[in-house]
């Protein structure tokens, strides 16, 4: 099982120092994440072309269902894993692993299939119908989702596992090679081996090859470890029994859900701007891009304490659990309202270092950010629950509150806000429907938390039962 290191950091090492230890990693490879994000707009925003700098934004929702895939079969397997660990179970962990593998590979795959056969049409959805716009968007789109999206999405599903273990540093450190490397290569296929004009393509051509050695990297990794490691990833027959397919999907749905209401939303979002002018379009891709981070940062705290929950729930341990919840939300939610806090007052200076020249796509994308930054302290306690429920097997909830928050709420407020208050409107709904879905997380936790301690008290043996 664990060796002794990690089995302290899970039972004995103070709660703090744990979650920063788990988290940190976690933290540092998300901020890289979304920098190596932001670096593509950046070199691309340097050409001073907004169709070019459009393509790039539109085709984030593409890019980032990805992730969706990864966080269905990555996160989902992470929880059954580290519940399992908990309980001592090395078969199930292994069963757990195998089964979160092959399902990310190939759902993957047939998805980077689609986005071909679908590339003109993905393209025009997102909001890529101006001429200029949908010829960059889809050299992009075929690139990074097409031909990378397979290696994209498996080198974020190991960082996943490899963090179930303990090891946040390992799988933290493949995200940032990756995103370092993107750093890097976007400069020199963009402005130096590719011809001008064909900045969108050096800028996807970079993001892929970094991704493609990010998954090197964790591949070396597994076979470093592999004797001192539970996750096995053989085809087998375990894999389908014991009710692994279904706690894997359960667990990682809400995470997949999140992640792709998200990419719905924010591709409703480019549409409807995509009718007031490429300016405003511009600006409102850019503002999401610099918002991007201050969420991947709390949710990178979330996850960072997703296994610590999952392993002292399944122990037994309800304090332990209850104190990691505890830390875990006044890291995310302070965290975040120093984001809003600095993007309120600074705006217009992040906005220019992506946006070069003098246009009103500037001045858009100053009033969009800040009116998007209003939301990040509610969506951290929102995403700290989320990833509570899911580290508990309570996929329902989880499940409920991703739904909530981007797709249920926001999506019928963008239409209904943009009459109200044409083009400001669309942008209110977001930080709008983070309230209120902060509203709805915290009730579920403490009626949660108050069965719980209810059943505890009667039988400890139907504690698993909640």
């Amino acid at each position: 099982m664990l060796n002794t290191k990690e089995k302290e950091l899970f039972e004995n090492c103070s709660v703090p120092t744990a979650i920063f230890r788990l988290a940190f990693p976690t933290v540092i490879g998300q901020i890289i994440l979304v920098v190596y994000n932001m670096a593509d707009t950046f070199f691309v925003g340097l050409a001073g072309d907004d169709a070019k700098l459009t393509a790039v934004t539109v085709c984030m929702p593409a890019f980032m269902f990805l992730s969706a895939i990864s966080n269905l079969f990555g996160a989902g397997g992470a929880s059954v894993i580290s519940r399992a660990m908990g309980r001592g179970d090395e078969a199930r962990v292994k069963a757990a692993a195998a089964f979160s593998f092959w399902g990310c590979l190939i759902t993957a795959a047939l998805y980077s299939v689609l986005a071909y056969v679908g590339k003109d049409v993905f393209a025009d959805l997102l909001g890529g119908t101006d001429p200029a716009v949908h010829k960059n968007a889809v050299e992009y789109l075929v690139c990074t989702v097409v031909l990378g999206g397979s290696w994209t999405t498996m080198g974020t599903f190991f960082s996943h596992l490899i963090r179930a273990e303990g090891r946040a540093v390992h799988a933290s450190a493949g995200i940032m090679l990756g995103g370092i490397l993107n750093i890097i290569l976007d400069p020199l296929f963009m402005f130096v081996l590719l011809p001008p004009g064909r900045e969108s393509l050096g800028a996807a051509i970079a993001t892929a090859l970094s991704n493609l050695i990010t998954l090197i990297y964790f591949i070396v990794i597994l076979f470093a470890i592999r004797k001192k490691t539970l996750l096995c990833f053989r085809f087998s027959s375990s894999m389908w029994y014991n009710h692994i397919p279904q706690a894997v999907l359960s667990a990682g749905l809400p995470a997949c859900i999140m992640t792709l209401f998200e990419n719905i939303s924010y591709a409703v979002l480019d549409k409807l701007m995509s009718l007031s002018g490429l300016a405003m379009q511009a600006g409102v891709g850019v503002a999401k891009k610099i918002n991007m981070l201050a969420h991947c940062i709390v949710r990178g705290i979330a996850q960072g304490a997703l296994p610590l929950i999952g392993y002292n729930f399944a122990a037994g341990n309800r304090k332990r659990m209850r104190d990691a919840v505890r830390v875990a939300q006044l890291a995310a939610v302070g965290t975040a309202s120093i984001c809003m806090m600095i993007y309120l007052v600074f705006a217009r200076q992040l906005t220019g270092i992506f946006i070069h020249h003098e246009s009103p796509s500037l001045l858009y994308g100053t009033a969009f950010l800040r009116i998007l930054c209003v939301g990040g302290p509610f969506s951290a306690s929102a995403y700290t629950y989320i990833s509570f429920f899911q580290a508990t097997g309570e996929g329902r909830k989880a499940f409920i509150l991703a739904i909530l928050r981007k797709g249920m709420i926001d999506i019928p407020l963008m239409f209904m806000l943009n009459r109200l208050l044409p083009t400001y409107g669309i942008v209110l709904a977001t930080p709008l429907a983070d309230a209120l879905c902060c509203a709805a997380a915290n009730i579920l936790f403490i009626n949660y938390i108050r069965k719980l301690s209810a059943v505890s008290h009667q039988s400890p043996l139907s504690m698993e039962t909640i």
